[in-house]
């Protein structure tokens, strides 16, 4: 039955846009269950048209530059943080993809299990067959969480810079892209000192990949 609902979704929100996520419902219901009555998951879907380049090439610079050439899982990158956790015991780093965030934002439950990991893979290849990189992305920047109750690059945008997701600068987005490995710990709205020189690692990385000629030769934007 779930093997249904996720191969179901999959076809569905290759073009349907995507109205919550696995990781919303598992929010509010978390909070609803702690008596947080007052946690609301917001998000607003947009289209790609209607986010900034910058954005778009801000999450690929923080999270993913590989993501135009690989197939949903980065394989040299998946190698070099395991031998970089067998080194590095207390300073663990994951290697997953823009596209396997997707997949667990939307469709998966939250921790770190074999058994959610290995449905992580086995969902990523196939998001990536139906799915194109652009739309991946696109459902990637909609769903994402960039703070408590806050999902979605329009929501974000809105919340801490009272503006569209259209008209987020580079300087904006980087700041976005910066709190994502840990938006609960990591504040938009007040960012720490660790987060601003994410934000300026961030900015480097975007000049470096060629900025919006990089979305437009890969056919992201």
């Amino acid at each position: 039955m779930l093997a249904i609902f996720w191969g179901g979704s999959i076809v569905l929100f290759s073009f349907l846009p995507v109205p919550f996520s696995a990781v919303m419902v598992e929010r509010q219901l978390g909070a609803w269950l702690t008596g947080d009555f007052g946690y609301v998951a917001h998000s607003d879907w947009v289209s790609m048209d209607d986010i900034s380049p910058s954005m778009a090439l801000a999450v690929i610079a923080a999270e993913d530059q590989r993501f135009p050439e690989h197939w949903g899982l980065d394989l040299p990158a998946i190698q070099k943080a395991l031998s970089h956790n067998e080194r590095h015991e207390n300073r663990i780093r994951g290697a997953s993809t823009i596209s396997q965030q997707t997949v667990k934002n939307l469709l998966l439950w939250d921790g770190k299990s074999w058994v959610r990991k290995g449905l992580e893979a086995g969902l990523t290849l196939g998001m990536e067959t139906v799915w194109s990189k652009r739309r991946i992305l696109t459902v990637y920047l909609n769903i994402a969480e960039f703070g408590e109750g806050i999902f979605g690059v329009e929501e974000a945008a809105q919340r801490y810079f009272h503006k569209p997701a259209s008209r987020l600068s580079m300087s904006e987005a980087a700041l976005l892209a910066a709190v994502l490995p840990n938006p609960i710990r990591f504040n938009a709205g007040a960012p720490s000192g660790y987060v601003r020189s994410r934000q300026a690692w961030i900015m480097r990385q975007m000049r470096q990949l060629g900025g919006e000629e990089f979305l437009q030769r890969n056919k992201l934007y």
